[in-house]
């Protein structure tokens, strides 16, 4: 009786911990950024026609409205934009290298276990493979509750400090005018760079939703650290929202990180987009709009 008893928890044990080596899930996330800061650059244009205005809505949607999809094990995930065709004419130029700057394109995988991320990211045509230690977030635990997609959810807070590679938490200044309506001639001379068209805070109040129904240390994009899958995340201008979850599906996915690209730390990755981005606008200003290609180089 008592070889049979241990022969029992041996097997149970055993089909526990493959049940844990095979589990493995997918959520489905919607992010969307407010847009109202970048439209009201637009607003009062004489120079740019209706169609025009059109379009523009129309680019800035594809920009800052994506869908996600996250296939996620206990120790490891890969986040990637749902691939959908272009609409007509495709993204071009400036459309697209802002595109991927609002957080589109590439995968990103985390590994919980030893608390890494890869994420592999073009920039002005060359590949970047962005290597670095996942943020560890100060997550304050709320008893504020929810229902998300049937799941229990729990609310959690924390500051985050702003990569400057992340065109979402931009803001575009105000001019300044006198007036007689001119912008003032030592703001003008002033702006040199890239940065000073935006203001951009040094940190963000991050609100989460989390649910302990579903035991993994995951969330989309770079969030993770939080007692269950994280089904929403909040930054002020952007919502990231889980639209949809399966869990031990027979289709099994690969979950790897990417390979391609020179390899580089974060703060590398966002001084050279900074530093291009002013190259970029210097030359724009000597050339005036018809703009130039900038070659990044090996």
């Amino acid at each position: 009786m008592q070889n049979l008893l241990y022969t029992s928890l041996f097997l149970l044990a055993f089909i526990t911990s493959n049940a844990q080596k095979d589990f493995q899930g997918m959520a489905v996330y919607e992010s969307k950024t407010s847009t109202s800061d970048f439209k009201s650059r637009f607003e009062g244009n004489k120079e740019i026609t209706p169609e025009m205005q059109k379009m523009i809505e129309e680019r800035m949607k594809t920009m800052f409205e994506k869908r996600f999809i996250l296939n996620f094990d206990k120790s490891a995930s890969i986040y990637k934009e749902e691939e959908k065709l272009d609409a007509p004419g495709g993204q071009q130029g400036g459309f697209k290298m802002m595109s991927s700057m609002m957080g589109g394109g590439g995968t990103y995988y985390k590994n919980v276990k030893d608390k890494s991320y890869t994420v592999d990211k073009e920039f002005m045509g060359k590949e970047f493979l962005v290597k670095d230690s996942l943020p560890q977030l100060n997550w304050k635990l709320e008893s504020e509750t929810r229902i998300i997609g049937g799941y229990n959810c729990f609310k959690a807070t924390a500051v985050r400090p702003v990569s400057k590679s992340d065109f979402r938490n931009f803001r575009p200044k105000k001019q300044e005018e006198t007036k007689e309506g001119e912008v003032k001639k030592e703001e003008k001379d002033k702006k040199t760079n890239f940065m000073d068209d935006f203001d951009m805070p040094k940190e963000i109040i991050i609100t989460a939703w989390y649910t302990p129904e579903i035991p993994v240390n995951q969330g989309p994009e770079s969030y993770w650290g939080l007692p269950g899958l994280i089904l929403e995340v909040n930054d002020g201008k952007t919502v990231i929202l889980c639209s949809k979850v399966v869990l031990n599906s027979k289709d099994k996915v690969e979950i790897k990180a990417p390979t391609n690209g020179k390899v580089i730390s974060q703060k590398e990755y966002d001084e050279t987009v900074i530093k291009k981005m002013d190259e970029l606008k210097q030359m724009n200003q000597g050339q005036g709009r018809g703009g130039m290609q900038i070659r990044m180089g090996n």
